[in-house]
């Protein structure tokens, strides 16, 4: 039967890392990937590059800031652009659609979820609010019952096994308990995830700072995730983190993260 690899892949600005982003698709090759923080709008969106490689993308952008874009080697159907709940939210943070094959369909989501830093600003009532909107639209989403891959770069650091030193990111927005109770809740609703089902090994990260040799010290954290709905989940195979891009000239300070699944 065959699989499908769907990847989720923060590129910290798309026109700055195309080199090596359309590296990674040659060699890693997924059916799908979701891209976050373009860092452009929709129409400056290097689609070219991505056409070339058989890949059509579906885009919702924004100058300088976040950004995210599906790609597929399949068609894009019911593309949604924007998390529902706010229509005064104008951040281009989520993008869905049904990737459709000749064995089957699966809708998939790519997110850029709020940072939330300073936790003494707006910002991190903004990441919780956004969070909120997230599991209810999540819950009419499980309500169609077919296969569902939330995808992207969640900013929330799920357990002490996923962040280098707990203590140091204790009171950061992405390691808070209320943000860690918010994940932990859209996942209750019945999400697996897929690179913990498939390793149990802790301290496995997808994100380094660029600052005080994080990268070279592995002081990372695991903040990128793929949330599987049942139906997905039954068909997962195998997953895990392409680290070694990290380490590449001019990387982004993530890593792509992918799971396959069996149609």
């Amino acid at each position: 039967m065959p699989a499908m690899k769907i990847a989720t892949f923060n590129v910290n600005s798309v026109k700055a890392r195309l080199d090596a982003v359309t590296g990674w698709l040659r060699t890693a090759s997924p059916d799908v990937a979701c891209l976050q923080e373009l860092k452009c709008e929709a129409k400056a969106f290097p689609r070219e590059a991505f056409e070339s490689l058989g890949y059509t993308c579906a885009v919702l952008g924004q100058k300088t800031y976040n950004g995210v874009a599906l790609l597929s080697k399949h068609g894009i159907e019911d593309v949604r652009e924007g998390l529902p709940g706010d229509d005064t939210d104008e951040q281009a943070r989520y993008i869905e659609g049904t990737i459709v094959t000749r064995a089957g369909a699966v809708r998939v989501a790519s997110i850029y979820a709020p940072n939330g830093n300073p936790v003494d600003s707006e910002k991190y009532p903004y990441k919780l609010a956004w969070m909120d909107r997230l599991i209810v639209h999540a819950r009419t989403l499980l309500r169609d019952e077919e296969p569902l891959v939330l995808a992207g770069d969640y900013n929330i650091i799920p357990t002490e096994h996923d962040v280098w030193d707990p203590v140091a990111w204790k009171d950061d927005a992405l390691f808070k308990l209320e943000s860690r109770r918010k994940l932990r809740e859209l996942v209750n609703l019945g999400f697996t995830d897929a690179f913990r089902a498939c390793n149990a090994k802790p301290h496995q990260y997808t994100f380094w700072d660029y600052q005080a040799g994080a990268w070279s010290k592995d002081h990372g954290i695991r903040i990128d995730h793929l949330l599987l709905s049942p139906q997905a989940a039954d068909r997962l195979k195998a997953a895990g983190i392409d680290r070694k891009l990290r380490g590449q000239d001019k990387p982004s300070d993530h890593v792509p993260v992918w799971c396959e699944l069996q149609l």
